[in-house]
Parts: C-alpha cells; structure tokens; sequence
C-alpha cells in the first residue's frame, strides 16, 4: 500500500528551492520547551503574582501544569486548527541536516532536571500546604511525561549521545526501560494482541494503563536477558540498558532526598507516576482498537498508516515534537521530529493528543467517539480490529448493526 502525502504547499507541483524554502515552524519548536519549564514557570509566576496579589486565588499557579495541557491547549488546538502540510521532498534532507533542531531538543533536559530539582527544593522548604505541593507534583508530572516523549525522539536516534541523553530524560519518570521495549518490542508488536501499549477496542484506559506499563516492563527485562544471552555477557552486566537506566533513576532521587529530605520523597515517587500516566495515555489513543491482520504464514502484515491514529493540530504537534504524526513515525522510526509527515489514508482523531486524553479518562465519552471510528477504519473487518476478549460478543453486535458481517463483506 503506498503513503499519500498530504499536500506539501497550495502549489505542491511546483519545484521548490531547498535554500530559500522557510520553515513555517522554525520558532514556533521553543514554545516545546514551556512543559520542561513548567516548575520553573509556575514559581516564577507565583512570586510574581505575590507582590500584587494576597490569599488562596494565586497558589493555582502551582497546578499550571494540567491546566495548560489539559484546557489551555485544547483551546488553543480547537482555535487555531490543522498543520495540513508537510515539507516539500526538496528541503527534506536540508531539514534534517539542520542542527537548530537538534539543539532545540536538547534544551528540554536542562530546563526539566532544573524543574525537578525545583520542585525537590519546595517540597523540602515545607512552607506548602499538602494541596498546593500535589499541584506542584502535577506540574512536575507533565516535565516528566512530556520528557518521556523527547526521551523518545532522541532514543529512535543512532547517535549514542542522543541514545544516553534519552535515558537522562526518562529518569524523572523511573521508566528508563522504555528506551528498549518501545523500540526493540513496541515498534516490532504495534497494533497484535501481543503488543501491551496498543490498546483494544472496548478496554478502558485505566485497565490498559496498568496493562501497558506492567507488560512493557517485563518485556524490556526479557529483551536485555535475550541480548545480554547473545553476547555472552551476564544480565547485571553495566551494559545492560534497562539497569543503567534505572541506574541514573536511584541516582536522582537519591541525591534529591538527601539534599531536600526524605518527605520530597513521596512527591517525586508520585510526579514521576504522573509523568508514566501521561506517557501511557498517549499510548492508549495512539493504536486504540487498530489491528494489522494476520498472514497465511502466521506473521502479521507490515504496520501501514491506517494502524495509528493521528492528528495534525498544530499547537499539539509543536508540544510533542510531531509525535501525532504517528504513522510516519512508524514507517520511519529514525526520522527527526521536523520532517515527519501526514498521510491521507492515516487514521485522524477529531481533535489532537491533548483533548482526546482528557476525553480518554471518561471511559463511557472515549467509546461514544471512538469505537465506531475504529469500526469504520477497519471498513467493518473483524480481523482488522483489536478487541478486548470480554468485549468480542459486544463488537460483533455492533458490526450487525452497523450491517456489516463478521468478515466486513
């Protein structure tokens, strides 16, 4: 099946100059770096706001973080629409080249470690109230979650710098074990049975959460066993990626806890709970309900666009590093965030990440939306969906009054 680019230009035939050719986006990246800031923003706004303003109303600015990721920018994702265009193919390779963007990525993990340790230091200053240090927790959570996703951009990477800065950025979260199972299970499982981070019609997002993060932690560990086998070297070997991972995990919180006091201790267990809750969410909508069929040969077809869901809202796109852009990802897992693509046959979300996850934790309005959307990406085809086994008798209801039968004919 080929990839249909969405239009690259209003005139997309005509032949462009790689040299002279804009980045519409360029700058528009920095505004990524606002959710690695977020402690160091909301602090800031809260001193602020302190020299004009007295009482409760201004300790809302420790809970900045859900607030923007959760209202500000579904707003801003419903006001200001679609991306709708992806690079010509001319300035694809000048793009990429382009070390501005690399730079920009990096910058996330200064900015995130400084508003954890912020955080820490708050936290053991013990001058907040318990509601406003889980606010705090909160903002510190999104750093983290959305760190997992930059973690993830730089992972994808053959650079063993940016493959060990990848695991710094995981280490807020303690989920350093991504680094292997997303790119040595996930990109190998997306959308079977077999795969934990991609969700089944019917399952609710609190079933799939602890399913995903559960199941991708002991595979992670099995792939290091099988590798550290193949190398003929012990599992406890330092080159183990899921241990070294986790080595700079009990680094940070250890050197955080004894540098602010062991009561931060329980606000870094649950922001880094936040940020693997972020992270999972954006798992659960990613693959929801898709399934590649399986072969005559008992393998399972190559992952097309139709198995991810996408969206092109811009202001989502440029917080998560094109991370909607899924179906590229996948068909080009190397490829840097600013020249991913759209593809006309992807599977589109009616809004971005942002306001499908806060959609995603009312389990009754996510199937309102979205199980019929699965049934009509799939035209009706029983083995083309990924259904929860409890919920089978349920699908197989609804293709008959969808009128399809069982095999979409």
């Amino acid at each position: 099946m080929g990839l249909r680019r969405v239009a690259a230009a209003p005139d997309s035939d005509a032949q462009v100059d790689p040299y002279s050719w804009k980045d519409p986006k360029r700058y528009l990246w920095l505004l990524g770096l606002i959710p690695a800031a977020a402690v160091l923003l909301a602090w800031g706004l809260r001193s602020l706001l302190g020299f004009w303003f007295s009482g409760w109303t201004i300790d809302w600015a420790w809970w900045g973080g859900p607030i923007v990721v959760f209202i500000i920018i579904p707003l801003l994702d419903y006001f200001v629409g679609n991306d709708g265009a992806n690079p010509p193919d001319e300035v694809m390779a000048k793009l990429e080249a382009d070390k501005y963007y690399q730079w920009t990525l990096y910058a996330y993990i200064p900015l995130q470690w400084g508003s954890l340790i912020a955080a820490a230091y708050l936290w053991g200053r013990g001058d907040l109230s318990v509601f406003d240090s889980i606010g705090l927790a909160l903002t510190a959570g999104v750093a983290s979650g959305i760190g997992i996703n930059t973690a993830h951009e730089l992972g994808h990477k053959k650079d063993q710098l940016e493959r060990w800065l990848s695991k710094i950025t995981l280490a807020p979260a303690w989920y350093g074990h991504f680094y292997v199972e997303h790119n040595r299970g996930h990109h190998v499982r997306v959308a079977t049975p077999e795969d934990p981070a991609s969700a089944r019609w019917g399952e609710p997002i609190y079933h799939f959460v602890f399913r995903s993060a559960w199941g991708s932690l002991l595979h992670s560990i099995e792939l290091e066993k099988k590798r550290a086998l193949r190398n003929k070297r012990s599992f406890w070997h330092p080159d183990n990626d899921v241990l070294n991972a986790w080595a700079i995990s009990l680094a940070l919180y250890a050197c955080l806890t004894a540098a602010f006091g062991w009561e931060v201790l329980p606000y870094l267990i649950f922001q880094g709970a936040i940020g693997i809750l972020y992270l999972e969410s954006v798992n659960y909508i990613e693959h929801y309900g898709l399934l590649r069929k399986k072969l005559d040969n008992g393998r399972y077809e190559q992952c097309q666009p139709r198995h991810s869901w996408n969206a092109d809202h811009i202001v989502t796109n440029v917080f998560l590093y094109h991370l909607q852009r899924h179906s590229d990802h996948h068909a080009n897992p190397t490829r840097r965030y600013q020249i991913l693509r759209s593809f006309d046959e992807a599977g589109n979300l009616p809004s971005g990440y942002a306001a499908m996850i806060a959609v995603a934790m009312i389990p009754p309005f996510w199937r309102a939306i979205m199980d019929d959307r699965v049934i009509a990406q799939a035209d009706g085809e029983l083995d083309s969906i990924n259904v929860l086994p409890s919920k089978l008798p349920q699908l197989k209801k609804r293709l008959a009054e969808l009128s399809y039968s069982e095999t979409g004919e």
